[in-house]
């Protein structure tokens, strides 16, 4: 392949799910991948280690320090997997350096984040996918059609899966905090509150924290209420009203459609599930790839998928396209931001009672 032909891609705080996300970036012929960087000393060598199997030794560069690999002018695209703390100011960063970027969700912790993240990308014009990759998985392209196109009639009411939003405030004990090299706790930390050093924190644990984490309603809404707000064709803007409920809220367009955000799986129909209802009819459909629909003469032979809403593969092609073609990608960051603010909006509602 022709040197311009080729995505070449850098990695920032790449763990569980962000080498899963490298995995499926390598697997397109058109993609190098020549750098990680990671406070962590121990994921910096991982991913490494993962690009040497792949492309040989001394293919992958390693560093410590966001700005360094940044700063490499061969770099055309990052893909972003930190925790939750830093995905703005990581993302925002890059595209001031003139990269693309693909982010893992959520994409902010507050609003303000959130109208930050997609000003600057269009400020600089740069590329953005967030990592919302049910939007180009089949089974919610297609219940999104059924809405868009009418066969659902009007909509009066979408769903949202979501978690239940509670987060602590009950901090873990302090350990002895390793040396830099190993954990560069301060650089860990990013924009939050100074906290004394834990490893559970940094392998993983820091879900449920206040500082660390947007809560439940964002942790499964970014996926969720981005689908309502597509299938309602309302990513240009967000509800207007929000009254919590039980373990969630809602929501009130300014036309009037409802959008539910609960934390129960209606049908069964796999994890981060949505619904969209009509005066006509009815669909549901989640990570399993199966459906519930009414009347079930919506159903087609081709309601039959097989990739499940977990796999970023088709997600990840969009967002290599739309690196070479410029154009939107299919969770670009004004799409993001606004379903983002109506779940910290939620969030908010729901903590005031």
């Amino acid at each position: 392949m022709a040197p311009s032909e080729r995505i070449v891609l850098g990695g920032l705080g790449l763990g569980g799910r962000g080498m899963g996300d490298l995995r499926s970036f390598m697997d397109n012929p058109d993609v190098q991948f020549v750098a990680t960087c990671d406070v962590r000393k121990e994921r910096r060598e991982a991913v490494r280690n993962m690009a040497a199997s792949e492309y040989g030794n001394g293919a992958c560069a390693m560093y410590a320090d966001m700005h360094e690999i940044l700063a490499r002018p061969d770099i055309d695209a990052m893909l972003i997997a930190t925790g939750d703390r830093w995905h703005t100011m990581a993302s925002i960063t890059a595209a001031r350096a003139g990269k693309d970027v693909f982010c893992e969700k959520p994409c902010s912790m507050t609003i303000a984040e959130s109208r930050a993240l997609a000003d600057t990308f269009r400020r600089y014009g740069r590329i953005y996918q967030a990592g919302t990759q049910r939007r180009s998985i089949g089974n919610f392209i297609f219940a999104a059609e059924l809405a868009h196109t009418g066969k659902l009639g009007k909509l009066h009411t979408v769903h949202a899966n979501t978690l239940a939003p509670a987060t602590s405030h009950q901090w873990l004990p302090a350990e002895p905090q390793p040396p830099q090299d190993v954990v560069d706790w301060d650089q860990w930390l990013g924009p939050c509150p100074w906290r004394p050093y834990n490893s559970q924190y940094v392998r993983g644990g820091w879900r449920g924290f206040f500082d660390f984490h947007g809560g439940g309603i964002l942790e499964w809404g970014a996926h969720t209420v981005d689908l309502c707000q597509w299938a309602a064709q309302k990513d240009d803007t967000t509800p207007v009203r929000y009254v919590p409920e039980g373990s969630g809220a809602i929501c009130t367009y300014a036309n009037g459609l409802k959008l539910v955000m609960r934390d129960h799986g209606w049908m069964g129909l796999g994890t981060c599930s949505a619904r969209y209802e009509g005066d006509e009819g009815w669909i549901e459909t989640g990570d399993s790839g199966k459906f519930a629909i009414h009347p079930e003469s919506l159903r087609t032979e081709q309601t039959v998928f097989n990739r499940a809403g977990t796999d970023p593969t088709t997600h990840i092609r969009n967002f290599l396209d739309c690196v070479k073609t410029r154009q939107p990608a299919n969770a670009n960051s004004d799409v993001a931001a606004r379903s983002h603010v109506a779940c910290h909006a939620a969030y908010i509602a729901w903590q005031l009672g």
